[in-house]
């Protein structure tokens, strides 16, 4: 199975924290089996790399457990939300396939079910 996790969630509201955990969980579980994963972080989404890259945060491990799933963050909405840096210092990549943002068309031309979080 091909799936791929779009962390839209922010970091603004609770509800958010709940968003981006249920999301990493997922795509460790579909990892865990064996399947294909592709997370990434899209819109406000994109705040929770530099929360998450922070070893002292209490999801840092969950985080660090599906990185090598983690295809990037939107370039545009980095940019946006000003967090450009802090995405790069994390060494996670910027996505620019589609006027600078990342393409979920051609994820699910590729076969993958996408998940939004």
């Amino acid at each position: 199975m091909k799936v791929a996790i779009i962390v839209l969630a922010g970091t603004e509201i609770r509800e958010g924290l709940g968003r981006v955990v249920n999301a990493l969980t997922t795509a460790k579980e579909f990892g865990e089996h064996g399947d294909e994963v592709v997370v990434v972080f899209d819109g406000a989404g994109t705040m929770w790399i530099p929360e998450l890259a922070g070893p002292e945060h209490r999801y840092h491990d969950l985080f660090e457990s599906v990185r090598g799933s983690i295809s990037g963050a939107c370039e545009y909405c980095a940019a946006a939300y000003s967090v450009t840096a802090e995405v790069e210092d994390a060494d996670i990549a910027l996505l620019d396939e589609y006027a600078q943002h990342p393409s979920l068309r051609s994820l699910a031309l590729n076969g993958y079910t996408v998940m939004t979080f």
